[in-house]
């Protein structure tokens, strides 16, 4: 399962990593009907062309080659989440969505002009979110009316936002994120920068957002993204990313019922460490450490949000 590295008329950005072709099988068994929560399809360019306006060229990683670690991590569904390279172009995920056999749930990106008729297409391939990236590196700003007009739009579909943004930006960012009207899930938790203490001002105002705004999850997901200490030493899995540990396991058990993980795969704009994916399945019980919480974390709460009619039963 090698990746694809160029195609005929997209090169991968110089000095960024593939993702990792031979992910080990986790040790940890998820529950049975695990969601993986976070991950992305890329192209393959030659049939879904990437935005003009991207800021990376990313390498190919197709939905077969997504559906095939699904399998061999052992869960039973994804969420693909719409990736910066494509823009608004949803095609590639809705792709994914459409051939997944009703397995895969999507957050798309769209702009302003989208129609009714667009979004309710996007609703029926499986689409329940759409994402707001604030991280400049990655995107040009979108003024904040449009981003809440769209949001408005999609609130009667039932959809959600998904925003991604780093920590230092939270306090600037906090009167808009406070007027969505839908369920807010935060990337990642925020992109906190973990060689400042847990318990210190920076990540306990992300922890006062939470508390605050019983409408707002997180993802507590990327730890090999947010860990300063690098990849875990050869046979010492067990030690993995312990500088991110503090922060994911506050929130899974401070907010329980409102904590989602995914593997973030293919694992884009990484240059120094690219991780194996069935290393960070294993650290899921270090942050989740009890069988109600893995339950609540991989199963019950990415079922409530992104499949509600089988949630319910």
């Amino acid at each position: 399962m090698e990746p694809v590295t160029s195609t005929t008329d997209f090169v991968k950005t110089p000095g960024w990593l593939d993702w990792y072709a031979g992910p080990s099988k986790p040790r940890f068994q998820v529950p049975a009907g695990s969601v993986d929560a976070h991950c992305h399809v890329f192209g393959p360019g030659q049939q879904f062309p990437f935005a003009p306006e991207r800021k990376y060229t990313p390498c190919d990683a197709s939905k077969a080659q997504l559906f095939a670690l699904r399998d061999h991590l052992g869960f039973a569904r994804n969420v693909v989440v719409q990736a910066t390279c494509h823009g608004a172009d949803n095609r590639a995920m809705v792709d994914a969505l459409l051939h997944s056999e009703g397995r895969a749930r999507g957050v798309a990106t769209v702009k302003r002009s989208i129609s009714d008729a667009e979004l309710q297409a996007l609703h029926d391939a499986g689409v329940r979110g759409v994402r707001f990236n604030f991280v400049k590196r990655l995107v040009d700003f979108t003024p904040r009316d449009e981003l809440l007009e769209i949001a408005r739009r999609i609130h009667p579909l039932g959809w959600h936002v998904v925003i991604y943004f780093e920590a230092v930006d939270l306090p600037e960012l906090w009167d808009f994120f406070s007027a969505l009207p839908t369920t807010v899930v935060v990337d990642h938790m925020g992109r906190p920068d973990v060689s400042l203490q847990a318990d210190g001002p920076q990540f306990a105002l992300f922890d006062r957002f939470m508390r605050e705004h019983q409408n707002v999850w997180s993802k507590v997901s990327c730890p090999e993204r947010l860990s300063v200490t690098g990849p875990p030493a050869l046979g010492g899995e067990q030690h993995a990313y312990p500088d991110v540990l503090p922060f994911a396991r506050r929130i899974v058990e401070q907010f329980p019922d409102r904590v989602l993980w995914g593997t973030d795969w293919p694992h884009p704009n990484l240059k120094h460490h690219m991780p194996d994916d069935g290393l960070l399945v294993d650290f899921i019980p270090r942050i989740a450490a009890t069988p109600d919480l893995q339950q609540k974390l991989l199963v019950d709460n990415p079922m409530r949000l992104y499949w509600p009619e089988i949630s319910k039963g």
